[in-house]
């Protein structure tokens, strides 16, 4: 294997799907700001996510319409003039 390839800042990184209020902690080296306190009374660095494997349609099975962005409204505005009404 090629030597220093890899990321040498590992931590426990805290992963919570905000969609479904969902959260694990897991080994990352992703940036974080925030910070949150874990079960086990420590604070490690929060990473929002929109959509987890707890959420993802794939995974749970069940169909759940998330648009945190908007997305819809704006194609509705975009495409607006292009209606037959």
């Amino acid at each position: 294997m090629k030597k220093d390839i890899h990321p040498s800042n590992y931590r426990m990184v805290v992963f919570k799907d905000f969609s479904c209020n969902e959260a694990f902690l897991t080994r990352s080296c992703t940036a974080s700001r925030e910070t949150i306190k874990w079960e086990d009374g420590n604070e490690y660095p929060l990473v929002r996510l929109e959509i987890s494997s707890k959420s993802h349609p794939f995974f749970t099975g069940k169909m759940k319409f998330v648009d945190t962005a908007g997305r819809i409204d704006k194609f509705n505005k975009k495409f607006a003039k292009f209606s037959k009404n």
